[in-house]
């Protein structure tokens, strides 16, 4: 009797725990960077670090194909000008699929920018940046990514920050038919991060380090062995269990409010208000989006 029930309390234990916070041992993989990736506190916490030879990064074990993706970071303190941390979705080849978090560092006491944008079928180039309005460096924050087949929502401590919509009616790709992976780095770019690459990186300051907590995914593991989603269907059809709020999450009136406040006060680049960046007009999806 003991027996079983020790195998029911560990399957009360899985069911409960298919949307916890993920153990970095268990979910994710190192992928470059040797020894400037730790994964520390029993696989709860990850931290990157990058010095003059090299940064760092890690990958989830698994691929999804729709999801809410969630993870904490703490980014890198002091002057962080010329470093780049990530968290971010992506396919792999020439016509991947990504979704980006970008987080640009800065001379100290300047706001971090964060850098989002959207690829669909190897095709970027749809840039929203903002400040954000507390310090990144002190304690965790939220940074969440939504993605299901409609829309793309990317949230900070739960506060919408961007939307970025379905528009395949208008011609425009939108990231719905490959697998993605999640991933974070990081990495130098003192070549155009730092306002436009004007400030440098001051190596002294070295090694730079953030760290990542509570990793976790609620989502659609893609088996590529067998073609098929753990919510059901295949890459050619929207087929996904109907349990999940994200895999028709909108915003609703107070999450309009929200993301209007964040982009009045606080976005500083807008690639549909960038009329000169295209000679052809703003692309089709600036003219439907309000936001």
């Amino acid at each position: 009797m003991s027996k079983m029930f020790h195998q029911l309390s560990v399957l009360a234990v899985f069911l409960l725990c298919t949307a916890c916070a993920a153990n970095f041992y268990q979910d994710a993989t190192v992928t470059w960077g040797d020894q400037r990736a730790q994964i520390q506190e029993g696989g709860r916490l990850l931290t990157l670090s990058l010095d003059k030879i090299s940064g760092s990064g890690f990958q989830s074990k698994n691929e999804f194909l729709f999801g809410r993706f969630d993870m904490q970071l703490k980014l890198v303190p002091g002057n962080s000008a010329g470093t780049v941390t990530t968290f971010y979705l992506s396919s792999q080849g020439a016509g991947h699929d990504e979704i980006d978090f970008e987080f640009l560092g800065n001379s100290s006491g300047q706001p971090y920018t964060v850098h989002t944008n959207v690829y669909s079928q190897g095709k970027g180039n749809k840039e929203q940046q903002f400040h954000l309005w507390f310090d990144p460096t002190t304690s965790f924050h939220t940074y969440s990514i939504i993605w299901n087949s409609q829309r793309i929502i990317f949230l900070v401590d739960n506060i919408p920050i961007r939307v970025y919509n379905n528009h395949e009616a208008l011609g425009v790709a939108f990231p719905k038919n490959q697998a993605m992976r999640v991933y974070a780095s990081l990495w130098n770019a003192d070549d155009w991060a730092t306002q436009g690459g004007r400030v440098k990186t001051d190596w002294s300051m070295a090694p730079f380090t953030a760290s990542y907590r509570n990793f976790n995914t609620n989502a659609c593991v893609w088996s590529a062995a067998s073609s098929t989603s753990s919510c059901g269907g295949s890459k050619s059809t929207d087929s996904v269990n109907n349990d999940q709020t994200w895999q028709t999450q909108e915003l609703d009136a107070n999450g309009r409010n929200r993301l209007r406040w964040v982009q009045q006060k606080y976005m500083t680049y807008n690639y549909c208000a960038d009329v000169a960046r295209f000679s052809q007009g703003i692309p089709p999806e600036c003219k439907r989006s309000r936001f």
